[in-house]
């Protein structure tokens, strides 16, 4: 059995209660992690409090590197001695079974990362509108998303062979930083494609037994977050073409456009079609985001070939 180093990132004393039932959680995990690591990014007094807080089996630490989460998990990873490292975010909480689900895959040495299944833990409760092909907007496994290999893992509950992160740890040059409003991402889709190219014939699992439930606020609920979470999400995939290419950086992107959203839609209308108004929300949703998204991503490209001229 693999021995696993959790690293978990906070920066705000806002999820003080989250950032604690996240570390809960993983001390509760059977078989027990190797290692716990909570970095802290750039916030002395919340790292004080939390160091002071916690049991001696939780190592709070500073991030050594850039703001932002990219810099805080690199430091994470620095920190591990376990074969495997695995991330959970501060705002979620692991169910019992979270880490045999992640490391049962690593028994094949083919298998170079896995991650669980993400349910969205709502505040209030789940907009009537929302479409579960759009939850990865609030960090969470998407209506679509099926078990087995896939080209990349949802960073906040994803797992890596320690040794990977030779090539290099996530890019700070794309994602968000702390405290930036910019709803943007796309740093593990960048992480997985560099490494599947790195280590060719590894491949990425999802394994949808090893589950967390993400805590999404009603700050996050909105229509309106809603399509900047998609503009920001296109931005960011321009970002990762940019890096990786545009075949490797928009393959699974191809799919989801052509396949699920359409279902999405479909499904949408049946509903409406059998008195539910929601379902036609909800197709209204998908449409909108998609659109959202693709106005993203344009952007980022003209914002992208605007520097190559300068």
């Amino acid at each position: 059995m693999p021995t696993v180093s959790v690293v978990i990132c906070a920066y705000t004393e806002e999820r003080w209660e989250d950032t604690l039932k996240a570390v809960a959680s993983v001390q509760s995990q059977q078989p027990a992690p190797h290692q716990i690591i909570l970095v802290v990014d750039h916030n002395p007094k919340l790292q004080t409090r939390l160091a002071e807080q916690l049991s001696d089996d939780v190592r709070v630490a500073p991030n050594n590197n850039e703001r932002g989460l990219s810099g805080a998990r690199n430091t994470g990873v620095a920190l591990a001695t376990g074969d495997i490292v695995a991330f959970l975010d501060d705002d979620a909480v692991a169910h019992a079974g979270w880490l045999a689900g992640l490391t049962r895959s690593y028994a094949d040495p083919d298998v170079i990362g896995v991650g669980g299944r993400t349910e969205p833990g709502w505040d209030i409760r789940r907009p009537a509108w929302w479409p579960g092909e759009f939850d990865w907007i609030v960090g969470c496994t998407y209506t679509g998303m099926e078990r087995g290999v896939v080209r990349n893992l949802l960073g906040c509950n994803a797992s890596y062979r320690r040794d990977l992160f030779a090539i290099g740890g996530f890019s700070s040059d794309i994602g968000r930083s702390a405290g930036d409003r910019r709803p943007l991402g796309g740093e593990e889709t960048e992480f997985c494609i560099r490494a599947a190219k790195a280590r060719p014939g590894g491949v990425f699992v999802y394994d949808d037994q090893a589950v967390i439930t993400h805590h999404v606020p009603p700050a996050r609920q909105s229509f309106s977050y809603f399509r900047s979470r998609c503009l920001g999400e296109g931005r960011s995939k321009a970002k990762v073409t940019e890096s990786v290419g545009f075949g490797a950086g928009l393959a699974t992107e191809r799919r989801y456009s052509a396949v699920t959203l359409p279902a999405g839609v479909l499904r949408g209308l049946r509903r409406g079609a059998h008195g539910d108004w929601a379902g036609l929300l909800s197709a209204g949703a998908i449409i909108v985001g998609l659109m959202y998204t693709t106005l993203g991503y344009g952007s980022g490209l003209i914002t992208r070939h605007y520097r190559g001229f300068r």
